[in-house]
């Protein structure tokens, strides 16, 4: 058809000149191009269509000659005109000014899906935007790769018939504007019916199903079953990959087949493989090392006679593994950067293979330099002083991995872009080391509004958080950007108020590294909370507790063990203050209830703990071990106290209260543990348990009416049940008041947790995760009541978002298992379950 149009259009520019034409084959006449115009573009340059034209004036054609046919075909090739022709517009004697007219494409003004689901259409978006322009031409070579990008999107979800239609209509609206219309007959979902093993005589072909991680039969429940060509490649790689990791060297796949079923319509595969030979590792000898031994080489790779022969394993034990038990890091933890080794086969013999493990040494590398990259917040001194790779030293590999686990646990830096650079010198046998970090909000921002309970109405809370502080650049102007930053020091502010019935004010401040010379801390803080019944302070019915407090603390990195391990020692004073406060259960030794007077607690507390995980936010690897002793002064040593026993009245205890527990006296530990491993891909494990006791010095005083445990609900929301001078505890699945040593403050608490992780986005901005659990704990009385086997058990599932801004995000929703006693006769189901919400920060 175009080879049609070029001739009738050279045939249209050859009729007004046929008067030159001289009768007879293969005469012409030769003009010049005085003049070219351009008639019919309204959105594409009329130079630019000369250009594409080829023409330029003052050039010479022949008429009849090709050089027209070439120009309308090269402006045919655009796609951008639906008809172009090139006439003779005027001559003067040898001279001709030449018209180029064209009828441009009509302009896409929209398109729409159609009978496809919304959040369907979100994704086709942004697949099909690259070939549709609004404003843009339309080609025949667009429309094509629309409709092909959305066919292999339904493929890729199962949908192997899908077909897609690309409808073209005129837009009313808008002279010379067209639409699209998009729409997809998806078809049947085609499975994958089986997956059929041929010539496996050695291994189960259970086993080969399970080695291909994305292609899987339609039987597994929960699992997607669909073919996706590149992801069926990689898993036909992954089934070869493991016949290598059992010594089968050779195995190859013959041939794979793939079919319809004839009866459900699904896929049939068959995958025909050649197993090969097994073969075992025999004679390994190691040729070069003079630093190491060959008989601790030997041990440090682990790898025997006799061993089947594993590929992986043996790059494995040479090269960065894991755990750190390969040779590469024995040598590159002393210094040899240098090092490299090359496992070489000097034989084949049968089923076995003789391995010689060439090594070479070269010499210990030095760190010369040490740069830091994208900091444009914190201050680099922040950074270095985190570090474990110091000029002058020789390379570790170790430390440089422990660095990088100090930058991430900073908070400051996204640890998904953390890059590290080492840049040797071999000449100078030095090592230049870069850090490239890119920083993220680090700052977070509490704004949020709860229900107190019954008649107490709303609780706003105002809180924020500076974890990237910088006190010393306070009263520099230019620092305020908004705030002064970058030194690492962490400022807190928070307040909570519903007017009336509660307010609560709270302030803290932590330097890490006070002196700027080693990792010693320095906290501080400040509160002061108010609970009252809400009436008039002058009758007598007006009920109030005031609190307030201050504390210092000093931290220090240990050594020893490891420097993994911190000890930290703090000093805190509190004052309540009860106005005929019968809210809250600060229960004597017999029961009964202190309700008026000032009682003050003094108390030191030291800290042991070892803290080993890999990322604050969603911990994959490592520990987090705490032990902690609080202690007041005997102060009954010192003085006599009253028999409590002889009194009869609860006034007299009351007053007894009064004189003998003005100051507080107790001793109080704490045990807490958490552990966190990957299981499989992202999928993470944590295990958590804590346990804590709260003991006296004397006994006629016995447990003091503060400071003991509280455990149930979400460990936030319970100011009016208990909240001052209490440890609360979250047990999710149930309220505090569902157990029962809840309602005098418990001196015992235990609790056991096991949930499964798995991320949904690891993006700094928004990390999001979703997790199962299991819970159990319970408290007691005292030490003899308690029973690690009695606990409340609770079931569930979660979701947790962290903001930046706004810290964890998130709820739980848990089944107690146990309920039954504190629930009527006959309740129903869901009267087991109870949401949880996290707000700011993961309770305890």
């Amino acid at each position: 058809m175009r080879i049609i149009q070029l001739l009738l259009l050279s045939v249209m520019f050859l009729l007004p000149t046929l008067q030159y034409a001289q009768p007879g084959m293969g005469n012409f006449k030769q003009y010049e191009i005085g003049n070219i115009k351009v008639e019919g573009t309204e959105f594409t340059d009329e130079n630019s269509v000369i250009a594409v034209s080829g023409f330029r004036v003052g050039d010479k054609i022949r008429v009849p000659g090709g050089e027209i046919q070439r120009a309308i075909k090269s402006l045919w090739d655009l796609q951008l005109y639906e008809d172009v022709q090139i006439l003779m517009e005027q001559n003067v004697g040898d001279v001709v000014i030449l018209l180029i007219k064209v009828v441009e494409k009509a302009r896409l003004t929209r398109y729409d899906f159609f009978d496809i689901k919304k959040g369907q259409v979100d994704d086709l978006k942004g697949r099909v935007r690259p070939f549709l322009l609004k404003g843009g031409i339309v080609t025949d070579a667009a429309k094509q790769n629309v409709k092909n990008t959305i066919e292999q999107y339904y493929v890729e979800k199962g949908f192997l018939d899908a077909e897609a239609e690309v409808k073209e209509l005129k837009d009313e609206n808008l002279e010379n504007g067209i639409k699209l219309e998009l729409r997809v007959d998806k078809g049947k979902k085609i499975k994958i019916q089986d997956i059929v093993f041929v010539g496996n005589e050695n291994t189960k072909s259970k086993k080969l199903r399970k080695v291909m991680k994305e292609t899987k039969r339609k039987r597994k429940l929960f699992t997607p079953s669909k073919l996706i060509k590149p992801e069926y490649e990689t898993d036909k790689r992954n089934i070869i990959n493991y016949y290598n990791t059992i010594g089968y060297r050779d195995a190859i796949i013959k041939k794979d087949s793939i079919w319809r079923d004839a009866d459900s319509g699904n896929l049939m595969m068959q995958l025909n493989i050649s197993e090969g030979q097994q073969y075992f590792f025999r004679d390994i000898v190691f040729k070069g090392n003079s630093i190491y031994s060959s008989e601790t080489l030997s041990e440090v790779m682990d790898i025997k006679p006799g061993d089947v022969y594993n590929q992986e394993l043996l790059d494995t034990r040479l090269n960065f593994a894991q755990d750190g038990r390969d040779i590469s890091s024995l040598y590159m933890d002393n210094g040899y950067l240098f090092f490299r080794v090359d496992p070489i086969e000097k034989s084949v013999d049968g089923d076995s293979i003789d391995l010689e493990i060439r090594i070479f040494e070269g010499p210990q590398a030095t760190i010369d330099k040490i740069i830091i990259v994208g900091n444009d917040r914190t201050h680099e001194h922040v950074i270095r002083r985190e570090l474990r790779t110091r000029p002058g030293q020789k390379f570790s590999r170790s430390d440089i991995i422990r660095s990088q686990r100090e930058i991430v646990n900073l908070g400051f830096f996204n640890p998904e872009t953390l890059g590290v650079n080492p840049v040797p010198n071999l000449e100078r046998g030095t090592v230049d080391i870069e850090y490239t970090v890119e920083e993220k909000s680090s700052d977070q921002l509490e704004l949020s509004a709860g229900w107190g309970g019954a008649g107490r109405g709303v609780i706003g809370t105002l809180g924020v958080t500076f974890n990237n502080f910088s006190l010393r650049n306070m009263f520099k102007k230019g620092a305020w950007t908004p705030l002064p930053q970058g030194d690492g020091q962490k400022l807190s502010l928070r307040a909570q108020t519903n007017g009336r019935f509660y307010q609560s004010y709270n302030f803290s401040f932590t330097e890490p590294w006070l002196g700027g010379k080693k990792p010693n801390s320095f906290t501080t803080s400040v509160f002061y909370s108010l609970l009252t019944s809400g009436g008039d302070r002058g009758t007598s019915t007006f009920q109030s507790l005031a609190i307030i407090g201050a504390s210092v603390g000093l931290g220090t990195r240990l050594q020893i063990p490891d420097d993994y391990f911190i000890s930290q020692t703090t000093m805190s004073l509190q004052s309540y203050k009860l106005n005929n406060w019968t809210r809250g259960a600060f229960a004597l030794k017999d029961g009964t209830f202190v309700l008026s007077g000032r009682y003050n607690n003094l108390v030191f507390k030291q800290t042991i703990a070892r803290n080993s995980i890999n990322n604050p936010i969603f911990p994959t690897h490592g520990a987090r071990v705490s032990l902690s002793g609080s202690f007041t002064l005997p102060y009954s040593l010192f003085r006599d106290v009253d028999d409590y026993d002889a009194l009869t009245t609860d006034d007299e205890k009351r007053d007894w209260a009064t004189r003998n527990l003005r100051w507080s006296e107790y001793h109080k530990w704490r045990f807490d543990v958490e552990w966190y491993s990957k299981i499989v891909g992202k999928l993470t494990l944590k295990l958590g348990g804590k346990f804590g006791v709260l003991g006296y010095y004397n006994k006629e005083l016995g447990i003091t009416p503060f400071e003991r445990y509280e455990l149930g609900g979400d460990g936030l929301s319970n100011q009016f049940t208990g909240i001052a001078g209490r440890d609360i505890l979250s047990l999710r699945g149930y309220d505090t008041t569902d157990l029962a040593a809840n309602d005098q403050g418990a001196s015992v608490f235990n609790k056991l947790s096991v949930e499964l992780r798995y991320p949904l986005s690891l993006n700094p901005s928004s990390t999001i995760y979703v997790l199962g659990f299991f819970d159990g704990g319970n408290v007691w009385d005292s030490l003899k009541d308690y029973n690690p086997l009695n606990m409340k058990r609770s079931a569930g599932l979660g979701v947790r978002v962290f903001l930046p801004m706004f810290g964890m995000l998130g709820f739980d929703y848990g089944f107690g298992f146990d309920k039954g006693e504190t629930l009527a006769p006959g309740a129903k189901w869901t009267e087991y379950g109870r949401f949880n919400i996290i707000l700011g920060f993961e309770p305890e």
